[in-house]
């Protein structure tokens, strides 16, 4: 086994060393560059351009049809001159894969070195397009067209393929090919969604109805209103440091019960439309001025972040208790002949 090992290196590197231009590198050579405006290549123009010239080479040698290769130019020139790659035309037997450009700055001149990556789709001894560089230094532009080389284009498969059954054959007239078919997998799927369907609907027909709860009518609105205020004193936020959630519950009973007592959007409404909504009303017995201190107040808490001690909160809550006293009356019992309540009017606003 050691030996067969052995012997299949020893004829892989053989072969590898044998196949022309896959190791190998070819010599730059020099090109003749022709200058399509201003001068002549590497000669100076009336003292304008200073001497250059370029070369190229293939990597590899050989390449194969639809394989990739590169083609580079080298330019030697000075360090004001600069070349840049005009991109080619729509090519017929070549494609351009990609490009790249690289410069080195000596100590004499510099070196500019293009290298483009290309396939080729003829077989055949190729010649390579002509490319043109615009070469630019200072006070001077030249369009400089430099020829193409030539590169052998081999075929991808080996010169007995077709002894070994591995040629390339014409078109063939069109066969049956047979193809699956879902149709009967579908159909299933179809009558058991239907047969779903089915069970859902008489599942639900057949959902148990849900029984009539009697609601029970709602409280006068004095006695929601200390129901809330008692449940917010219960709950003692101030003592835990809840100061401004304190104040968001108070001013919402509050507006709560003034939008409902005197029937409008209280909840909705900014401090200033508070106050005129409140004086186009007969508000008897409304404690104004104290309304006025406790929505500055809890306005200064919740929104600008002041501070407010034990006492003040007490203070804000008893008033929510005496202004409940001074403005609520009962309402008089309805009649067969007073009109209803208009659709307008507001709900309830305190819970």
């Amino acid at each position: 086994m050691r030996w067969l090992l052995l012997l299949a290196l020893v004829l892989g590197l053989s072969a590898c060393r044998s196949r022309p231009g896959v190791d190998e590198d070819m010599a730059p050579q020099s090109l003749q560059a022709q200058v399509l405006d201003g001068g002549t290549a590497g000669q100076a123009n009336a003292g304008e351009v200073a001497p250059w010239d370029v070369k190229g080479r293939l990597l590899p040698v050989e390449t194969h049809i639809g394989e990739a290769f590169t083609y580079e130019l080298v330019f030697t020139h000075a360090k004001e001159q600069r070349f840049e790659l005009v991109a080619p035309r729509e090519l017929e037997q070549f494609e351009v894969l990609e490009q790249s450009r690289q410069r080195q700055d000596g100590a004499n001149g510099s070196v500019t070195t293009y290298r483009l990556k290309m396939s080729a789709f003829e077989l055949g001894t190729l010649t390579l397009p002509q490319l043109v560089f615009e070469l630019t230094a200072p006070g001077v532009s030249q369009s400089v067209a430099v020829p193409g080389m030539k590169v052998d284009v081999r075929p991808t498969l080996p010169q007995n393929a077709e002894d070994e059954g591995a040629g390339l054959y014409d078109y063939r007239a069109p066969i049956e090919v047979p193809i699956r078919s879902w149709t009967l997998v579908l159909i299933l799927l179809g009558v058991l969604a239907a047969g779903l369907l089915g069970w859902a609907v008489v599942k639900w027909l057949r959902r148990p109805r849900p029984e009539t709860v009697a609601v029970k009518p709602l409280a006068p609105l004095d006695l929601r209103t200390r129901e809330a205020l008692d449940k917010l004193k219960a709950e003692n936020l101030p003592a835990r440091g809840q100061v401004k959630d304190f104040y968001f519950r108070l001013s919402e009973i509050i507006r709560g019960y003034l939008g409902e007592r005197y029937g409008f959007e209280a909840l909705e409404c900014t401090s200033s439309e508070l106050f005129d909504s409140l004086r186009k009303r007969h508000t008897a017995g409304l404690p104004e001025d104290k309304l006025m201190r406790f929505v500055s107040e809890s306005d200064m808490v919740k929104y600008a972040r002041a501070e407010a001690s034990s006492e003040s909160c007490e203070a804000s809550l008893a008033f929510g208790y005496e202004l409940v006293d001074t403005t609520y009356t009962p309402p008089a019992p309805p009649t067969p002949s007073s009109p209803s309540a208009p659709d307008h009017a507001p709900g309830t606003r305190v819970s």
